[in-house]
């Protein structure tokens, strides 16, 4: 007879449980399903992008409105691929932001398809190369420019067709590329499934109310596709809000909104004003959020950062990384680095960059006055009997 053992082991429910089937999402560590901020640079930041269920938070700066740019790349990424959105504002009308909302950068391939033949076309002028190889280059420029008038007619034929690309999560990336220079297509806008709410007349209660009905409303799609919803919540407890004062009351909305995301397959992004808040209802809505950033305006004209960080006049403002998502484990993430660079590119796209501090001039005795002096020649004034 076998003999029996009472210990059995557990799959883990995290291992166990299928990756989510849903448009706009991959798998993530731990079991975990993560959805794009819409910027590609925030999303290797902190992992991936935000697990399905978690709350990313940002602080802001009374003095440089950064935290609008990642809400806009945010909810962007979300209409493109035909999510649900919940966006609440104390800016009134909130409708006036969707249209500040950025546009695909659909002609990216394109411009570098055709800088690549332009660039070979000049090489082939400027070196001379046999005639052969020209009339092959020749060739193709012809071939990509015959079918670019073809798609062309097709477009002024068939508009509806055109627009395919534009239809809300249709042939579209984990995390697309955003043109901040054009607004968003008029049709993406159409279709979306957007609430708007405005919190300088709206209540938590009424608040509360919507999020339970835009849980409640988002539904599977064929094939057994999920579908995620997104809730961005722009300065939450600005004076401009009715709730500016209820502490108590906006702690219990975040934890039930908390509860409610869990469930759902939802994400959030919320910022807030902390230098406006005491210090404790502060900390305490900081220790709810899953991930925890904060921007930071650039000092103008500041020699010392000028002296200390390199490309200075590229940079816009900083990002801090507070705090990074810890599901399914007790090993929290370690970032590769603490505080990022925010540089606009062109105007037309955000970069974060890790900050570079520019090195330290130890010629001429400059060591003195750094840290590296204090710590090799001992006190700065005075002998110590640590000396030697």
């Amino acid at each position: 007879m076998k003999a029996s053992s009472s210990f059995v082991r557990k799959s883990s429910s995290a291992a166990s449980s299928p990756a989510l089937r849903a448009v706009g999402t991959k798998s993530g560590p731990h079991g975990t399903s993560l959805v794009s901020t819409g910027l590609a640079h925030l999303d290797q930041i902190i992992g991936g992008g935000i697990p399905v269920g978690g709350i990313l938070m940002i602080m802001e700066d009374l003095e440089a409105p950064h935290h609008m740019t990642f809400l806009r790349y945010f909810m962007a990424q979300g209409l493109v691929h035909g999510q649900s959105l919940l966006y609440a504002t104390p800016l009134s009308p909130p409708q006036a932001f969707l249209g500040t909302l950025p546009a695909l950068n659909k002609d990216t391939k394109d411009s570098y398809r055709r800088q690549d033949s332009l660039d070979k076309t000049s090489e082939g002028e400027g070196l001379r190369i046999a005639w052969q190889y020209r009339r092959v280059l020749n060739e193709q420029q012809a071939l990509d420019s015959r079918r670019q008038r073809q798609k062309d007619m097709i477009s002024q034929l068939h508009p509806v067709s055109n627009m395919q690309n534009c239809v809300p999560g249709l042939n579209h990336e984990y995390c697309d590329s955003f043109d901040l220079r054009r607004p968003m297509e008029r049709l993406i806008l159409n279709r979306a499934n957007v609430e708007c709410i405005n919190l300088q007349i709206e209540t938590l209660c009424f608040l509360r109310e919507k999020c339970e009905y835009f849980f409640s409303s988002i539904s599977r799609l064929e094939d057994g596709l999920q579908q995620i919803g997104r809730v961005a919540i722009q300065s939450l407890c600005a004076p401009q809000s009715l709730h500016l004062k209820e502490s108590w009351d906006t702690l219990n909305f975040i934890q039930f909104l908390k509860g409610m995301l869990r469930v759902s397959n939802a994400v959030a992004m919320i910022t807030f004003p902390a230098s406006l808040l005491s210090h404790s209802f502060s900390v305490r809505l900081q220790h709810m959020a899953d991930i925890l950033l904060s921007v930071e305006a650039i000092p103008d004209e500041s020699k010392e950062m000028s002296i200390m960080v390199m490309d200075y006049q590229d940079i816009v403002g900083f990002l801090r990384i507070l705090k990074l998502p810890c599901l399914n484990t007790q090993v929290p993430t370690i970032p590769d680095a603490v505080m990022y660079a925010i540089k606009l590119m062109r105007r037309r796209t955000v970069l974060l960059e890790r900050l570079n501090q520019a090195p330290v001039d130890v010629t001429g005795g400059g060591i003195s006055g750094t840290a590296a002096g204090v710590l090799c020649s001992g006190s700065v004034s005075g002998h110590s009997p640590l000396d030697f």
